[in-house]
């Protein structure tokens, strides 16, 4: 199982996950159809299906333009309101695709139906691999839109915190350093947030993707799986798990809220290349 790393739009990743003995691939959160299809090609691989964590459009923005090149692509997801689903799938449904094999976890929230996906091979080496959406990020976790934060504590502690702890965890978006410096923020003494802060500010200064982590790492800096620890309850003047994770995600909403961000309509003009007259050097 080979696992290709997409960045797209502003801070976004795909994810094409390549079956290496049958060159069969499915893709997480095809949001950008066209940088996706010149990487199928480049791989030489043949898309089978697509895995969409949650229905925003930066998600699943290309499902219907890949359902009309591959009439027989299968278009997996929680949510109703997910573009050319196929097949809704539930909590703990296996599905299988040559020998990868995948957990789907329902995690609502961050959205009402929003899905992540674990997978692993039968006897390989490997480390299994959690693709998380917008659930659960490196140093973080997705905003509560449509769930509460009781939601949000079982997703990452009875959910996705009891995988094993070597998974290899790939999310939604490049929030690492902005993460870690609101986890900073919460325990200026960690020494783990300290070093993988440094760590994600070389990647981020190299434009080199932070993804994946595993979930062992995660425990010892992302402040969102740490609501039991003194120094975090301390933080939020709570003792309570659940009332010190929204307290956090509150504190987090309003941690050095980002200037003015691209429109999502600029965004998508920039991966098409509509600027490119006009950013070109005379």
């Amino acid at each position: 199982m080979k696992v290709k790393v997409i960045s797209v739009l502003e801070d976004n990743y795909m994810y094409l996950v390549i079956e290496e003995n049958t060159k069969e691939a499915v893709v997480v959160d095809a949001a950008v159809p066209k940088r996706l299809l010149e990487i199928v090609r480049k791989e030489g691989v043949t898309l089978k299906a697509i895995l969409t964590t949650h229905h925003h459009w930066d998600h699943a923005r290309g499902n219907e333009e890949l359902a009309k090149v591959y009439p027989e692509l299968q278009v997996y997801g929680a949510d109703e309101r997910i573009g050319a689903l196929t097949h809704k799938v539930t909590h703990n449904e296996e599905l299988k695709f040559g020998d990868i094999n995948v957990r789907c976890l329902f995690t609502p929230c961050h959205t009402s139906g929003h899905m992540c996906y674990f997978m692993w091979e039968e006897n390989s080496p490997d480390a299994p691999a959690l693709f998380s959406g917008d659930t659960l990020f490196i140093g973080g976790c997705g905003k509560f839109f449509e769930g509460t934060a009781e939601q949000m504590y079982k997703n990452l502690t009875e959910i996705l915190g009891a995988l094993p702890k070597d998974t290899k965890v790939f999310c939604g978006h490049e929030y690492t350093v902005r993460n870690l410096k609101f986890a900073l923020k919460v325990e200026p003494e960690n020494e783990s947030v300290k070093k993988k802060l440094a760590w994600a500010k070389l990647r981020d200064d190299e434009d080199l993707p932070t993804v994946p982590s595993t979930l062992q790492e995660e425990f010892h800096y992302n402040p969102f799986l740490r609501v039991s620890e003194e120094s975090v309850q301390k933080f939020t003047g709570k003792t309570d798990p659940v009332a010190v994770l929204r307290a956090l995600r509150t504190e987090k909403d309003n941690f050095k809220k980002p200037k003015e961000r691209l429109t999502p309509q600029a965004m998508l003009a920039f991966e098409w290349g509509l600027f490119g007259p006009f950013l070109e050097k005379k």
